[in-house]
């Protein structure tokens, strides 16, 4: 159990136990940070992937045990002043110092079947939801911070996935342009923003077929887990790690590199 305590951290899309969402909160926890987690259960059910009954109160549960402060709050990122209101939540606490964005929407389609209801929520879910929030994140944080401090972290997840899972991969590119366009406009407020890209993760979404496919196109010669993603965000939610800013960086055992 850690005591350290190092503020709050805002973070999306922890709806089901076997998520990297769900590993990110736990790393964090074990970090010192308290947390408002935020989930949508409609989605998770849509998708109907391996889940329980109450995944998100389990995810909580862990993060309390290991001595994070956790408030769950259930929001469609689709609406768009949900947002604004879960940065509102998580900065009553005043000690809001870190926004990580774990959610998504996600259905496979492709150019010629994917519609445009389908298009307009990716992207409201996946890059204006994105944009919102790192607003709000921002507009509750200093506008002329002390020196050179660090007043606030910003990472978001990515992914590499554009033939046949169009309206995903495309809004999932214009998370990343967002994210780095915060890292400068905000830079001089003392934020920090990073993307980062997991590589091939099995959450419940995989064919055996996919599963044996990416563990051969990966040099570890294994898949990644959602703990090898919880330990680079928590590196960059650290003081070590306040150097990096504006990056793109690839956590994915070197998969489609060999």
């Amino acid at each position: 159990m850690t005591t350290d305590h190092r503020g709050s951290v805002l973070l999306t899309g922890v709806g089901r136990r076997r998520s990297i969402g769900a590993g990110i909160a736990v790393g964090l926890a074990e970090a010192g940070w308290d947390l408002v987690i935020n989930y949508w259960t409609p989605y998770d059910e849509r998708l109907a992937y391996e889940r329980g009954a109450h995944d998100p109160e389990e995810v909580a549960g862990e993060c309390r045990r290991l001595g994070s402060r956790v408030d769950l709050v259930e929001a469609d990122l689709a609406d768009v002043d949900a947002p604004g209101r879960l940065v509102s939540e998580a900065a009553s606490r005043g000690d809001l110092r870190g926004l990580v964005m774990s959610h998504c929407e996600s259905v496979n389609s492709s150019i010629l079947s994917t519609t445009p209801d389908s298009w307009d929520r990716h992207f409201a879910v996946n890059a204006r939801a994105t944009w919102l929030l790192i607003k709000a994140f921002a507009e509750h944080l200093p506008t002329e911070p002390a020196g050179r401090e660090v007043t606030g972290r910003i990472v978001a997840l990515t992914s590499d996935h554009t033939a046949h899972n169009l309206p995903y991969g495309a809004s999932k590119g214009a998370l990343d342009r967002i994210v780095v366009a915060a890292a400068v406009e905000l830079g001089s407020r003392g934020i920090r923003a990073n993307v980062v890209n997991p590589g091939p993760i099995d959450t419940g979404w995989m064919t055996p077929e996919i599963r044996e496919s990416g563990i051969g196109q990966t040099p570890a010669g294994r898949l990644g887990t959602p703990s090898d993603t919880a330990d680079l965000v928590s590196f960059l939610m650290s003081d070590a790690g306040a150097w990096i800013n504006g990056q793109l960086l690839y956590s994915n055992g070197g998969f489609r590199t060999s």
